[in-house]
């Protein structure tokens, strides 16, 4: 998913929506570190993609508090 269209579909969450996003998006991160650390990730680009969508959602979640 691109940046853009990753923004957009964020915006239109809410609070619930987002901490339902934020627990997959975690999950993913540890699964994508688990298969580094096991020499089975095959693209090495999706660790820091997974960082920071896990870091836009927290922006999205703080916007929404705020």
């Amino acid at each position: 998913m691109k940046v853009k269209e990753s923004r957009k579909a964020l915006e239109g969450l809410d609070e619930a929506q987002l901490k339902t996003k934020l627990a997959e998006a975690r999950a993913d991160l540890f699964n994508l570190r688990f298969k580094h650390a096991t020499g089975q990730l095959e693209k090495s680009a999706e660790l820091p993609a997974a960082r920071r969508e896990v870091a836009r959602i927290l922006t999205y979640l703080t916007k929404k508090g705020a």
